[in-house]
């Protein structure tokens, strides 16, 4: 399974780019707790959902920052 593309992440709406957030540290949650109790299958997963939720993170802070300097400009 390849690596997801930042591309994907920016087509997002700004309320679904916050649920998939939500979605991927709840992922990552679990894949903890999975390797704990030594249940984890594919210890790959860790690279792919911290990889998403950095690229998510990413978005959401561009975005922020986008607003705000737009904000700025108005003033």
């Amino acid at each position: 399974m390849p690596l997801p593309k930042i591309s994907e992440a920016r087509e997002l709406s700004d309320e679904k780019l916050s649920e998939e957030i939500l979605a991927v540290k709840k992922q990552l949650f679990h894949l903890r707790l999975q390797k704990a109790t030594r249940q984890l299958e594919k210890p790959h997963q860790f690279r792919h959902a911290r990889h998403r939720l950095a690229q998510l993170l990413t978005v959401e802070s561009e975005r922020k920052r986008a607003a705000s300097q737009a904000t700025e400009e108005k003033k």
